[in-house]
């Protein structure tokens, strides 16, 4: 990753927005602001915590180890999201890994100026609860879909997910290009079988294709399949 420089940071900085403003300076001092390419790995899966990351711009996923060769992307962190956090209070290395699937700009702040800003910061460390809270509660949504969910049903949802997240197009497509390995990882699925259902959703005029962009067709029918899944 390579260092750069900000302008107008205090406008775009999440700590900065979500903290007192007698903070800033010591935000300034402390955080350090990196360019990373698409594809570029930010930290692995095992390796030694240092600091809490945030996304300035860009997109990065967050995924972790799924048998002996595949992985299971948790979710994806945009503008203004941190990463990282389930370090905390951990047994000092990262459970999860984060790659740059969009190039942008990462934030980062070492541990012990993160957990000083905590104490410091009541009102960021409740919104950082919540965001916990939810986060804990997507995980585990994930983990019982990938138990019992028939793959179609994981299609949809991830889908229907990336939708709520990113948005939509001028055109009407998602607003995020996944390559087709990362929607399978992103499901819990396989490469070909997402390959296969994908085939069955346009088939049965659900979705839309153009390249590598997405349109969700029909959304009743969409989400129903989650239900029915569910």
């Amino acid at each position: 990753m390579k260092k750069v420089a900000i302008i107008d940071e205090e406008k775009t900085c999440f700590l900065c927005k979500n903290c007192l403003k007698e903070w800033i300076p010591a935000i300034l001092a402390h955080k350090k602001n990196y360019k990373v390419k698409k594809g570029e790995i930010i930290f692995k899966e095992g390796d030694p915590v240092k600091g809490i990351f945030f996304v300035n711009n860009g997109i990065v996923k967050v995924h972790k180890r799924w048998g002996a060769d595949k992985e299971l992307i948790l979710r994806f962190a945009s503008e203004g999201m941190v990463f990282g956090h389930r370090a905390l209070g951990g047994d000092g290395v990262y459970s999860i890994s984060a790659t740059a699937i969009q190039a942008g700009i990462v934030s980062y702040v070492d541990m012990e100026f993160f957990e000083t800003t905590l104490k410091v910061n009541t009102d960021f460390a409740y919104k950082l609860l919540m965001f916990l809270a939810y986060d804990l509660r997507v995980s585990e949504r994930k983990t019982r879909n990938v138990a019992h969910m028939p793959v179609k049903g994981r299609v949809a949802e991830a889908l229907i997910m990336l939708k709520d997240q990113f948005g939509l197009t001028d055109d009407g497509y998602i607003n995020i290009e996944l390559s087709r390995q990362d929607l399978a990882s992103f499901s819990g699925a396989t490469y070909e079988t997402v390959f296969r259902v994908i085939n069955e959703l346009i088939s049965e005029n659900l979705l839309v294709l153009s390249g590598k962009r997405i349109s969700i067709a029909n959304f009743e029918k969409l989400s129903k399949l989650t239900e029915d899944a569910a």
